[in-house]
Order: structure tokens, then C-alpha cells, then sequence
């Protein structure tokens, strides 16, 4: 859901944390969108996205991955199988960052609603997590060639996402106790 949308747009904007429920629309790659932040205990309605990690290696830095050098995000991915919420986070910390889950803690989740474009009417969910990693060797398998670390401060305005989830991932570091 990140695409390539915006870049390094109002900071004042970016760093204010999403509240509970609240929706935030954004729009990234010609579609419009309805984002909203939800606490941990129960996923909203919609359909499981996968997982989303805040990779916290030892020195307290965070792990940004890319597919070309250019444009950056957080690890993440869709479940295979019947994976749980969790099963999804360790296997694609690993696939796509090379990052082994030491410990994981559930953060949240961010649900979207398409409101217009080639998803429109598409409800999906998110979890997002603080996964406290042991980062191995850099040997990129799949579609991510990068990959880097960066302090907490610098994370949100790193990432290539639109406004709207740039809030999502503000709250996600707040809840993981990162700003």
C-alpha cells in the first residue's frame, strides 16, 4: 500500500502520530485511500494484509529496506498459507531484510480502505510490529536489493509513503516507544 508516493513533504505533517480510529485519507499511485490506526488487541474488519516491522537492531537503530536504491520501506509483506500475524513478521523480516526476529511485540494495526481506483472498494489490514532483530550477512534473495539502518528520529522521513501512512508509522513508533 506504500507505493511511491510522496517524499520528504511537510515534516509537521508527517510527525503527528495518527489517533485510534481516526481516518486520514491520502492518495498514492492514482488511487484514494482511508487509513486508519487501530490498538492491538483486536484487527479491525478487512482483509489480512500481513505484517509490517519496526526492525530494531541492538544498537537501537532501525532497518529500512529498498527495491531500487531510491525509494525506502519498512520490511513487510503478505501471509502465505495460514500464517498467523507473527508467522508472516519473522518470515519476511528474514526474506526481505535479512533480519532474524529475536523478540516481537504487536503494535497495532492500520486498516485501508480503497475509496477510488483500481482497488476501490478493497478493505485491507495490516499488523505492525517492533521486532527487536539480529541482522545477518546482506544477501538479498527476492525483489528487495538494499537494505540499511538509520536512527529512529530519521525513519519517517526516509520512507517514500504518503503523508497519511506516514502518520500510521509515526503512531508505530510511538507505540514501540522509538521517539
Amino acid at each position: 500500500m506504500t507505493g511511491q508516493a510522496t517524499r520528504k513533504t511537510d515534516r509537521a505533517v508527517r510527525e503527528i502520530a495518527a489517533r485510534d480510529g481516526e481516518e486520514i485519507a491520502f492518495r498514492a499511485d492514482d488511487e484514494d485511500w482511508i487509513v486508519s490506526w487501530h490498538p492491538p488487541l483486536t484487527p479491525p474488519d478487512g482483509t489480512p494484509h500481513g505484517a509490517a516491522g519496526l526492525c530494531v537492531t541492538g544498537d537501537g537503530e532501525i532497518v529500512l529496506i529498498s527495491a531500487d536504491g531510491k525509494y525506502w520501506d519498512l520490511p513487510a509483506g503478505r501471509p502465505e498459507g495460514d500464517e498467523t500475524w507473527e508467522e508472516t513478521l519473522r518470515r519476511e523480516m528474514l526474506e526481505e531484510a535479512c533480519a532474524t526476529v529475536v523478540r516481537a511485540r504487536l503494535l497495532g494495526f492500520s486498516r485501508g480502505a480503497c475509496l477510488a481506483g483500481l482497488q476501490a472498494g478493497r478493505v485491507i489490514v495490516r499488523s505492525l510490529w517492533r521486532a527487536e532483530v539480529e541482522l545477518a550477512p546482506w544477501e538479498p534473495q527476492f525483489e528487495i536489493t538494499h537494505r540499511r539502518v538509520v536512527a529512529a528520529a530519521e525513519v519517517v522521513d526516509q520512507l517514500a509513503i504518503a503523508d497519511g501512512l506516514a502518520r500510521i508509522i509515526s503512531r508505530a513508533l510511538h507505540e514501540a516507544a522509538m521517539t
